[in-house]
């Protein structure tokens, strides 16, 4: 090997430099994409709140009304900082079935029974989507790389990250399922309730860490989007160049 070919400490630094940057890059899209730390407190303190009055009080409409009731607050608090609403919203979605539900059956636990569905519903998407050839994770985190879905036919090597990835997730929340579920048919309220909320955060974790695992070590994504641009900057360029021979 001549000192040509020999790696030089300066290229291990530059790529060593490109690599913790892609490492950042992946995780600052996954904390966009799903939620982060502030997604994370506002998909928990609905149902925390739900079932500490409801383990006090036994009293199903004033919890049902509090977990609403801070859903909504958090909406707001979102809406007058300007900021992304959009996982706010879902959760004020997810407690308002949950409430409309326990209060038609006069079952406290039915107020976990929408949730509980949707995730069920959002394993068998993560999986079906994967075997279709368009992982979900892909069709999510797609946009926030700027790549849309030119990882289906341009980047296969992302396209088994996103795939990996997508597996992952349907598989946590099917084991999370299946603990789930059991408990509404044989646990109480109370053990039910405490139950799904000490499984809100480590399953997602471990999924989010999966995918950024999986994806830190895929191929960088293509920006379609700067292309775009380079192709409309050529455009104008030639289209200039016409006309300064026409003249």
């Amino acid at each position: 090997m001549t000192s040509v070919d020999k790696p030089t400490t300066q290229n291990q630094e530059q790529g060593g430099d490109a690599d913790a940057q892609a490492k950042a890059v992946t995780e600052a899209a996954l904390f966009e994409a799903f939620g982060g730390v502030r997604g994370m407190v506002e998909t928990v303190l609905p149902g925390l709140l739900f079932v500490t009055i409801f383990t006090i009080n036994k009293d199903l409409h004033i919890s049902a009304i509090a977990a609403l009731t801070v859903s909504v607050l958090l909406v707001a608090v979102r809406l007058v900082r300007r900021d992304t609403v959009k996982h706010a919203f879902s959760g004020v979605f997810g407690v308002a079935f949950g409430v409309v539900f326990a209060m038609m059956t006069g079952n406290a636990k039915d107020f976990y029974l929408p949730g509980m569905l949707y995730t069920l519903g959002l394993a068998v998407a993560y999986i079906v989507t994967t075997i279709a050839g368009v992982p979900l994770v892909g069709l999510i985190l797609g946009p926030v790389f700027k790549e849309n879905l030119s990882w289906r036919t341009r980047n296969p090597g992302r396209k088994k990250a996103y795939a990996k990835a997508s597996w992952a997730w349907g598989l946590i929340l099917l084991a999370k399922c299946a603990i789930l579920f059991p408990l509404y048919w044989w646990a109480d309220t109370e053990q039910l309730g405490w139950v799904l909320v000490a499984l809100k955060i480590p399953p997602f974790l471990l999924a989010v860490y999966l995918t950024w695992l999986f994806l830190a070590k895929a191929p960088p994504p293509i920006d379609v989007f700067a292309e775009m641009e380079a192709e409309e900057r050529a455009e104008k360029e030639r289209e200039a160049s016409a006309a300064r021979r026409e003249q």
